[in-house]
Parts: structure tokens; sequence; C-alpha cells
């Protein structure tokens, strides 16, 4: 089933590229990470052209739970243990983020909420208070929340009030209209700072990898940094409305937050290519919270997580020139696309950024997360089976939740008949 945002909202077509152009900014991937940044650039007056290989936000963008807010779980305790610089540089990009977002929604009609967000834990209050003192190293507001409109018991939440939700695909066929997009133009092919699809090709002097999961496999090694989680979602009627956001701080809990007349309940989390409880869990867990609602919407959808909770922005290697990305956003692509794209922007114009280092793609790879990627990898290419990913060859596991050949090691996934469904895989099933 289609989300619900793809079920309330017309995007606009673009053509398919059939010539060969030249572009001071090319932008491969037309989701929200690749629209903003194009609608950043064009507000500094830089023209720029955007490759897409199927339908513009046809991808994570039209499966989000559309929240913006700076607070990411209970991410500012464990990111000041690596240094106040980081955990400041993470909250200055994000605020900055949410700001931008209610700025340009005064103007863009995406029904643009004011909420606040709640990181709730049903069982450990130590881990609220940590994260409220974290927050007050940095200098961030949050207040802790005893009182929960939730159905279930919670020992408390990290409150931060003056948050948002919107339409994502609303604000985004809004911002797309005035930029210079081709649909249906696939890369097959990066040759130095040109671009070549099927019919055609883009040489540009500055390049930005925005398919989510970065596909030029020969820089970066992204393949073991990172991996993709699935997790689920269901939009409930007839459900008691949330008056704000919420997060379970635990992997697996759930996400709630209300639009319009409709509970959309999020959850049953796992990585790709793995079990996890899906759609399942989803609805029981409704069944025994709202015992009166009725399933309207159910969708999925994929995210890219780093190894080191922080997003890759900017060079996609020490070795290329001119060649950027932004991905890894770790479950919140809505703020961190702003953020990626607005950092973007000052890179490719040339501007210095204090946050530069601290997002680098080429930062240090030494974190616990990089050998469980190396070891699924492993895994991956021992496994038997007669199917394998095109992307490395890691062995393909069949989902049948949503009958789909998903691969554990960096999560491309396939139809049953073999089309590629998201990559970093670059093409279809042989």
């Amino acid at each position: 089933m289609s989300s619900l945002w793809h079920e309330t909202a017309s995007l606009p077509s673009f053509p398919r590229l059939r010539e060969n152009l030249k572009a001071d900014v090319l932008i491969i991937g037309g989701g929200m990470a690749g629209l903003l940044t194009a609608y950043l650039l064009k507000e500094k007056g830089i023209s720029s052209v955007i490759l897409e290989s199927g339908k513009i936000c046809g991808g994570t963008t039209g499966n989000t739970t559309a929240k913006i807010t700076f607070q990411h779980g209970l991410i500012y305790s464990d990111l000041i243990k690596k240094g106040e610089e980081k955990a400041k540089a993470y909250y200055e990009i994000n605020r900055k983020a949410l700001e931008k977002y209610r700025e340009l929604s005064k103007s863009i009609k995406c029904d643009f909420e004011t909420k606040d967000n709640y990181i709730y834990s049903v069982d450990d209050r130590r881990k609220i208070e940590d994260e409220l003192n974290a927050l007050r190293i940095i200098g961030a507001e949050g207040t802790f929340a005893e009182k929960l409109s939730l159905p279930f018991s919670a020992v408390g939440a990290v409150k931060t009030e003056k948050q948002a939700q919107f339409h994502p695909l609303l604000f985004a066929s809004q911002i797309a209209k005035e930029l210079n997009i081709y649909e249906n133009s696939r890369v097959t092919e990066m040759k130095g700072n040109t671009a070549v699809t099927e019919e055609g090709s883009v040489r540009a002097e500055n390049v930005i990898v925005a398919t989510h999961f970065p596909f030029i496999n020969k820089h970066g090694l992204y393949s073991l940094k990172l991996y993709q989680h699935r997790s689920y979602v269901i939009a409930l009627e007839n459900a008691a409305e949330a008056d704000g956001m919420y997060l379970d701080e635990k992997e697996n809990g759930l996400s709630l937050r209300s639009y319009r007349n409709l509970l959309l309940m999020g959850g049953g989390d796992h990585r790709t290519g793995k079990k996890g409880g899906g759609y399942n869990e989803l609805r029981k867990n409704a069944k025994k919270f709202y015992p009166g609602a009725q399933e309207k919407f159910h969708w999925a959808t994929q995210d890219c997580i780093s190894l080191d909770s922080m997003p890759y922005i900017g060079s996609y290697s020490e070795s290329t020139h001119r060649l950027y990305t932004l991905t890894g956003f770790n479950k919140w692509g809505m703020t961190g696309s702003m953020a990626g794209a607005d950092l973007l922007c000052d890179l490719v114009s040339g501007k210095t950024s204090p946050h530069a280092e601290i997002f680098s793609p080429s930062r240090s790879m030494l974190t616990p997360q990089l050998f469980i990627n190396s070891a699924e990898s492993l895994l991956g290419y021992l496994f038997p089976t007669v199917k394998r990913c095109p992307h490395l060859g890691c062995a393909l596991r069949y989902n049948k939740a949503e009958h789909s050949w998903d691969c554990p090691c960096h999560g491309s996934r396939f139809t049953e008949s073999g089309r590629v469904i998201d990559g970093p895989a670059n093409g279809n099933l042989r």
C-alpha cells in the first residue's frame, strides 16, 4: 500500500534526460535531500540539475513519519561522551534546520504544525535524566515530562517544545516546481564529474550524491560505514489523538504522532534482511492500546544508519574533488536533509563551515558498529543462496511480509521479479 503522504498529495512530473548537458552543480537523487539542496543553492543564485532514477520522493521521503526536531532519541547524552563540541554542532545544525523549515512553511502550504516532541522511556528514568543533563551542558532547552498522553505507562520523557511535523510531499511538490529536474534518468556510470544515463549525460563542476545510500563503490567505503534499517507505520482512524510527537528511547519501541483525524503508529524495526516485528507487531499494539481503531493506511520505510549516529555530509572521500554526499540520517531524514543541504551549499559555494570536519564522511571509522557491519558482510558473502545482490554480491534473503528479496549486508531490495526497489544496488537482478 502507498503511504498516507502519497495518497494525499500530487507530485509534479518531469521529463527524462535525452540530451547532454553542462551544469554548475549536478545532484543525483530526487528525494528531500536532493530537492532541498537544489532549492537552497537556487536561493544563493547557484543553478543545478537533479537526476532521479524514478519519480521524485519515491523512496524514504514518501514513507517518513515527517517529524522535524533537533531531539533525535537520547542522542546528546551519547554524543557528549565523544566531546562537547560534537554534541553542540549536532544540536546547532539541526536546530537551524528546524527554523529553516518553519520559515519556508510560512509561504508553502504543507500542513506544518508546531508540536512538542517527547522521547520517553517505559522503564529507565535515569536515561531521561542523563539526556536532560546533556542538553543543559550544550545550552539546549529540554524539560522532564512525567505525565504523558500515552495509552501505556512510562517513567518519564525528555520534552522539547516548539518542534514540528508536516506533510512532506505537499512541501516537496511546491519546492520541486522551481527546480531543473529529470526523472526516470538513472545514472549508470560516472566518468569523472560527468554522469552518464541511458539517453544522455550531465557534466558538472560539482556533483552531489543524494541517493539515500551512496552508489559509487570505489570511493568512501560506504558499504562499511552504513547499514540499512526498516521500520513500519500504520495510520489509525478512531484512535485518540496524540498531543505531540512521541518516540520510545528503545529501538523496538513505538513512535506516535497525529495527522488530521489519523494516528500514525510506527515501530516493528529491524535491520534490512533480518527478521523483525513488522506490521504484525504494530497491529497487535493497535488492538491492545486502541481497540476501537481501524487501520486506513500502512507502509514501510528504510533508513541509512551511520557508524557513530551522526550523518555523513561533505566530500565523498578524501581522494575525490568536487564530489560530495549527504547520507546516514539515522531515521531523522527530514531534519537531516535540511541540515545537510545547508552545509553542502556552504561547501559548494566556497564558504568555510565550523561543522565541516565534524560531519565529514572521512572522519574516523573506528567504532564497534564497523566490526558488526564487517561481520554481516562476511556472513552475506558466505551464505548459500541462488540469488545474490548485484551491488557487492551478498546473499539475498526473502522477505515474506513484503514479498521482496532483501540484502542484509547493505540494504538493497528487489521485487520478486528482480526489479530494484532500494539501493545501493544500481540495477535489477540479472
